[in-house]
């Protein structure tokens, strides 16, 4: 009623024979999957170099903005206002960490294309 275990593999062998059956290790005779080299599309390298660097600009002139907000709100809040300081205080971090992960974008995002 039920094939056996024995029909089944040899049916397995005849779908899949051993030269074409991908080893578990991803190498071997199966199926070649190609992996080219990420490149621009004609014309669109100029644009998108004009526009990573005015993101650059950006971040760089918001950071500035940023360090200088956390000054104000320390200075202003020095007197009976703790936490309006306390608030600038925890704010330099986040400001220094999203300064930090701008400059490390590229190099960080080079790691996925080696």
């Amino acid at each position: 009623m039920f094939p056996s275990f024995n029909d089944l593999l040899e049916l397995s062998r005849l779908a899949w024979p051993p030269q074409a059956a991908p080893s578990p290790g991803g190498s071997g005779a199966g199926v070649q999957v190609p992996d080219p080299a990420p490149s621009p599309p004609p014309g669109l390298d100029e644009k998108v170099n004009t526009l990573l660097s005015w993101g650059k600009w950006a971040v760089l002139i918001c950071g500035v903005a940023g360090l200088f907000i956390c000054a104000g709100q320390m200075a202003i809040g020095r007197k009976n206002r703790s936490t309006f300081a306390a608030d600038g205080a925890t704010g330099i971090p986040w400001v220094l960490g999203g300064l930090s992960l701008a400059a490390t974008a590229s190099a960080i995002v080079g790691v996925f294309f080696k």
